[in-house]
């Protein structure tokens, strides 16, 4: 039997109470609705490139999406490649970004990368994980979000709310998000892959939320079995 953990959420610090797993029929319809409900899920991050999204996702370390947007949209309509922000400095860099969490050091990063494109990768955004991940600021999630958008590969990124929701469903119970990100990959239904993470991550972050989720209008509300659940037993 899969092990069931108490976990916590990183949002309450409250321990989640732990879910019986899913069946692979209850998963196959839990995406089936998903993408009934959204057939094309997109990630919220504004970027025109491969190489803006690269570095957006690098700025959304704890920072919501619009957060990023808002100082990000002015930026990318000038800067939208490695050289360009090369070109840009450091120090402009700082300013465009001051409204975002952190910003001097994901500033330092995000010239520290773009160097290394130019230098090691002509001026591109690899396609290759372990390049991806030898970059400044970016570890498996953001590689993973990269390859998956930017180059249509079936990754799975995991961050707080899909780490949550695949706790909370029993999808793919875990107590770090390399077992999630693991378990996520071996439950979901190859047909799903490519948006799994869009539709969980969506899901997590407007309807199943940490402090108080919206079961009354939640679409899969009739496969969940999570002692969180707001609705009446049926």
């Amino acid at each position: 039997m899969p092990r069931k953990p108490t976990l916590a959420s990183k949002e309450t610090d409250k321990p989640i109470p732990p879910t019986q797993p899913m069946s692979s029929a209850e998963i196959e319809e839990l995406f089936a609705t998903f993408q009934s409900a959204n057939p094309e899920p997109r990630g919220e991050l504004h970027a025109v490139n491969p190489y803006t999204l690269l570095v957006a996702v690098t700025l959304s370390a704890q920072t919501t999406d619009a957060g990023v947007n808002k100082a990000t949209r002015p930026l990318f309509e000038t800067v939208d490649t490695p050289a360009k922000m090369l070109e840009l400095g450091e120090d402009r860099l700082r300013e465009a970004i001051k409204t975002i969490g952190l910003y001097r050091n994901k500033a330092k990063n995000v010239i520290a990368l773009s160097e290394i494109l130019v230098r090691e990768h002509g001026g591109e955004v690899p396609r290759d994980r372990a390049a991806l991940e030898a970059l400044p600021g970016v570890g498996r999630k953001t590689a993973n979000v990269v390859l998956n958008i930017a180059f249509g590969a079936p990754t799975i990124a995991v961050d707080t709310h899909v780490f949550r929701v695949s706790n909370r469903l029993g999808l793919a119970p875990g107590r770090t998000p390399i077992e999630v990100e693991l378990g996520l990959e071996k439950a979901v239904p190859e047909a799903y892959l490519l948006h799994a993470h869009h539709w969980l991550i969506l899901h997590g972050r407007y309807v199943c939320k940490a402090r108080r989720p919206e079961c009354e209008r939640c679409i899969v509300a009739d496969l969940c079995r999570s002692p969180e659940k707001r609705l009446p037993m049926m």
